[in-house]
């Protein structure tokens, strides 16, 4: 009878080459793992702590923090300025470059940046590690508003645009934009300039549109003659205008008013100024009746 000789059992324990790999791959690699979870423990406290502080109730915990973590501000990018200057931007700011990221309330930030003139509402982030983010949504200017001798910029709405006066961009958009003048002609004035935007050929004599009891519009044109429009019928007699300006050039004449509240009729005030100067009897586009007649009303053959 042969006897097997048994091994022992310790030997049949014995890990495999790849488990000793995988062993020796975790020992090396544990460090690292270690090291990776404090930097995220540091950045993710850190990050909770400033998304929860509203600053003045956690200053002390924002201060330690700015201290163990010095990251330093690297980059400020600015999105969305058309007529607020990236210079008021970073002033509103409070931070440069250098500065710590943490160092500073977002929200009172934020707040001064809602303040700026133009600005409609700014968003500002932190990007970890050394990143600040501003998008500015801007509340356009949308024409200047005169009303008790003061002049202030409005959007489509009506609504008043902060600014600081005539000086800059803001003396700039006041310069460039349309006037409507009077009660009630900032919440009207959208609707009329996009009419007037649809017949450029008038739009290009206007200097101001007037307001009459915060019914109907009058405007006043480069060369002073005022034209009166009917309440709520502004296309058709600005298209009426505009027919009358290409086979007459009506609004290149001596014209004190050219009163278009009626459909069927067109009513001229001649301009006595002009009247009393020397005539010319030869020139074809005299306007004056032989009666010297200054009112001039005929049914309209333009319509």
């Amino acid at each position: 009878m042969s006897y097997l000789k048994k091994r022992p059992e310790h030997q049949n324990d014995r890990p495999s080459k790849s488990k000793i790999a995988l062993l020796r791959s975790k020992r090396l690699l544990r460090p690292f793992i270690l090291l990776l979870i404090i930097i995220g423990f540091f950045i993710g406290g850190g990050w909770l702590v400033f998304k929860m502080a509203g600053d003045q109730h956690f200053s002390v915990i924002q201060e330690k923090v700015a201290n163990i973590l010095p990251m330093k501000i690297t980059k400020i990018l600015i999105t969305g300025c058309n007529l607020t200057s990236e210079q008021d931007v970073k002033e509103a700011l409070g931070i440069q470059v250098g500065d710590s990221i943490f160092n500073f309330s977002v929200q009172d930030a934020q707040d001064r940046l809602n303040d700026l003139p133009f600005v409609d509402h700014a968003l500002l982030k932190r990007q970890l590690p050394n990143t600040i983010i501003i998008h500015i949504t801007e509340r356009t200017p949308f024409a200047v508003w005169q009303f008790n001798h003061h002049f202030k910029l409005i959007d489509r709405k009506g609504e008043i645009v902060n600014d600081h006066g005539m000086s800059g961009k803001d003396g700039k958009a006041f310069l460039q934009l349309p006037l409507v003048v009077g009660y009630g002609a900032n919440t009207s004035a959208s609707e009329l300039i996009d009419i007037l935007s649809s017949q450029p050929e008038i739009k290009q004599h206007v200097v101001a549109a007037v307001r009459v009891g915060n019914r109907r519009w009058n405007l006043d044109l480069k060369n002073g003659t005022v034209v009166l429009l009917p309440e709520n019928q502004e296309l058709p007699a600005l298209q009426r205008l505009n027919r009358l300006q290409k086979e007459l050039q009506i609004l290149d004449r001596p014209i004190k008013t050219i009163d278009l509240r009626l459909a069927d009729r067109l009513i001229i005030q001649e301009d006595k100024s002009f009247l009393n100067k020397p005539k010319d009897t030869d020139n074809p586009d005299n306007l004056n009746n032989s009666d010297n007649s200054n009112n001039t009303s005929a049914p309209s053959s333009a319509h």
